[in-house]
C-alpha cells in the first residue's frame, strides 16, 4: 500500500483532466487520473493505495468523473483535511469512502502504512502507531458506500429497479 498525498486545493481538473472527459468507461478515465500534477500516478498505483490531500480536495467543477477515476484506479480512499463540497457528495453517490481528518493528514507522509476503519471513523498510520479520529459517516451514507454506490443502495433496498 502506498500514500500519495497531494496540498491544498487539488481540482477536479487536476483529478481528471477535462480533455479526457468522453472516455468511454472508468479505466480509460484512471489511466489519466492525476496526470497533470502527477505524471507516474496512474502507472504507480495499485489497489489498496491511498490518497491524502489538504483542504478543499475536490474543488472544481461538479463532475462525477473525478472521484470516479480515482476509485476506478483502485483507491482505497481519500484521506483530506477538508471536501469541496460537491466531490464530497459525488464521491457517496458513486460508493467511493473520503475521510476529512486535519491531523491525520499532518502525520502521514508517503511510506507511511496506513490503515481506516469508515464505520468507527478511525484512522491509524501504522507506521508511528498513532491512531486519529475523523467524524465516521452515519449508517445510512455507510450503506451507500457498502453498496458500492446510492443507485445500487436503493435497488438493494427496493427503492429503484
Amino acid at each position: 500500500m502506498k500514500i500519495y498525498k497531494y496540498g491544498d486545493n487539488v481540482d477536479t481538473d487536476v483529478i481528471i483532466p477535462a480533455r479526457y472527459l468522453n472516455a468511454p468507461d472508468e479505466r480509460s478515465l484512471a489511466s489519466h487520473c492525476m496526470e497533470d500534477v502527477d505524471e507516474k500516478f496512474a502507472s504507480t498505483v495499485e489497489m489498496g493505495d491511498i490518497i491524502v490531500g489538504g483542504n478543499n480536495f475536490g474543488c472544481g467543477s461538479s463532475r462525477e468523473h473525478a472521484p470516479l477515476a480515482i476509485k476506478a484506479c483502485g483507491v482505497r480512499c481519500v484521506i483530506a483535511k477538508s471536501f469541496a463540497r460537491i466531490f464530497y457528495r459525488n464521491a457517496i453517490n458513486i460508493g467511493f469512502p473520503i475521510l476529512e481528518c486535519p491531523e491525520a493528514v499532518d502525520s502521514i507522509s508517503p511510506g507511511d502504512a496506513v490503515s481506516a476503519d469508515f464505520e468507527s471513523g478511525v484512522i491509524v498510520n501504522e507506521t508511528t502507531g498513532v491512531r486519529f479520529q475523523a467524524a465516521p459517516f452515519p449508517e445510512f451514507i455507510n450503506g451507500i458506500i457498502e453498496h458500492g454506490g446510492l443507485l445500487k443502495s436503493l435497488k438493494a433496498r427496493g427503492v429503484a429497479k
